[in-house]
């Protein structure tokens, strides 16, 4: 008799000591997951429930307690104290309920303990299924808070797969899409290429977070220059606006809060370093660096850019230039099928009508119109290699 009560103590040490080795590994995996360990006792407490009410008792109402420190469980039913019991499964009789304790009274919710000599079984099954599924959909919060706040940001990823047109990056803890109509025209995408990407969008589904990328985005070529260029980091350089017809040709906008730092020296960079990392990202496109100008009538010509601008002519309320350039100037002005023209108008977000100075002459400037004669500021166009 005393070797038998020896040996079940003996036993029950074991089973706490592998119970708190289980406890303190379940905590471990949560930290290690960025799960709150609470938040899993609680799922496996409610999935306890369901799993003993599936397996014994349909009708039951009960609560199952994970001890924290020993991951001993337990079953407990819940009756309500009455005079006289209509239904077993949730009520007891007063007197039954006093022959537990003394002290119960009608109307009294008492538990009593109904743990299954074989729930164990279940109840570790169960307990599994939930920390992997808790697991699993935590980690995809995770990825989920992590994407979303990255919002019109950049990443960078491995091509893994190209299905339906869609090209998917492996971002490391996800993979992102990136659809036909966000890719640059002519540009192939093989396994295992290493591309830069912005983020269009984080939508949650049922497979978890879906993240949409760009790489036609204007917002990329805007987040390379600001990768690329530490003043601009550093708030002294300010990117103003970005036009960008992808894989073709892009204009930027900068401006200096410093004198003493041109905008447009520092995003080319020394040989034209900087400038050229971001052409090499982006295939070749090429980019028109042009300087910011509050004056409308500057800012346009500067838009311009390569083309030299006579005068300008400017209504300000109705958004609306008229622009006169050299004769020979007029073809570079405009650009190959009006492309020059269009991401100037786009810059700018001004109107702008090109005309040549033969074609001026004679021209009866609109009433409402300010003429200023002006000379570009310093711009930089970058294509191919510097």
């Amino acid at each position: 008799m005393i070797k038998s009560s020896r040996g079940k103590a003996k036993k029950k040490v074991r089973e706490i000591d592998r119970g708190q080795e289980f406890m303190q590994a379940f905590e471990e995996l949560g930290r290690e997951r960025g799960i709150s360990p609470e938040v899993l006792f609680d799922a496996i407490e409610a999935a306890l429930i369901s799993a003993y009410r599936r397996n014994f008792s349909s009708a039951q109402n009960a609560r199952v307690l994970l001890d924290r420190s020993t991951g001993e469980y337990h079953v407990y039913a819940i009756k309500t104290v009455v005079e006289e019991v209509g239904n077993d499964i949730t009520e007891i009789s007063l007197a039954d309920a006093r022959a537990i304790s003394p002290d119960y009274e009608l109307e009294d919710v008492l538990e009593i303990e109904v743990t299954p000599a074989n729930f164990g079984r279940i109840a570790a099954q169960t307990a599994k299924q939930v920390v992997v599924q808790r697991i699993r959909e935590a980690e995809r919060g995770n990825i989920f808070d992590e994407f979303s706040s990255r919002s019109s940001d950049i990443v960078t990823g491995t091509v893994q797969r190209v299905e339906n047109q869609n090209v998917y990056i492996d971002l490391g803890k996800t993979e992102a899409i990136l659809p036909a109509a966000e890719q640059i025209e002519g540009e192939e995408y093989r396994y295992g290429d290493r591309i830069k990407a912005y983020i269009l969008e984080v939508r949650k589904t049922s497979k978890g977070p879906q993240i949409s990328v760009s790489r036609t985005h204007p917002g990329l070529l805007k987040r390379l220059f600001e990768l690329e260029v530490p003043e601009i980091q550093e708030g002294i350089v300010e990117i103003k606006s970005v036009a960008r017809e992808s894989g073709m040709r892009s204009k930027i906008a900068v401006f200096s809060r410093d004198e003493e730092v041109d905008p447009v020296g520092a995003c080319v960079g020394h040989k034209g370093l900087r400038v050229q990392a971001v052409v090499n990202e982006l295939r070749n496109e090429k980019i028109d660096i042009v300087k910011w100008n509050a004056d409308a009538a500057r800012y346009i010509a500067n838009a311009l850019s390569p083309a030299k601008v006579v005068s300008v002519a400017v209504n300000e309320e109705e958004k609306v230039s008229r622009v006169v350039v050299p004769d020979y100037q007029l073809s570079l002005a405009i650009g190959k099928e009006g492309q020059n023209a269009r991401l100037a108008a786009k810059l700018t977000g001004w109107r702008i009508d090109i005309r040549s100075e033969s074609q001026a002459e004679g021209e009866e400037l609109d009433e409402n119109m300010d003429l200023v004669e002006v000379t570009g500021e310093e711009a930089f166009t970058a294509e191919g290699d510097v």
